[in-house]
């Protein structure tokens, strides 16, 4: 897979044509476990919350460990769909170190 396209189904996935924009979105979650380093290197810099929210959902498909570091910072989200995601992705992980950062999240009281 290329970054090329990355970039064109990332650019679909703004665009304001939901069938665009939604085709771009199940280019992304066919493959990303592909493009897991750059769906992660593109959270952070997302200013669009309806689209964080999916590249989070496309970074828990991915269900790789590179992933946990952004998957543990959202468990304290004050968005709900983002704190959700953050869950779903951890427990599609499962893994030790997975396990460990959702109990630490419950101790906290950051999820139930």
């Amino acid at each position: 897979m290329t970054n090329q396209r990355f970039a064109q189904a990332l650019e679909s996935m703004r665009s304001q044509d939901a069938r665009l924009s939604t085709r771009g979105f199940d280019f992304l979650r066919e493959h990303a476990d592909a493009y897991v380093d750059e769906l992660i290197a593109e959270f952070p810099r997302e200013e669009n919350d309806e689209l964080r929210c999916w590249l989070l959902e496309l970074i828990s498909e991915a269900r790789s460990p590179d992933a946990l570091r952004v998957l543990a910072g959202q468990l304290e989200s004050d968005d709900e769909s983002l704190q959700f995601w953050a869950i779903r992705g951890l427990e599609m992980l499962d893994t030790r170190e997975a396990r460990h950062e959702l109990n630490v999240a419950r101790k906290n009281g950051w999820i139930t």
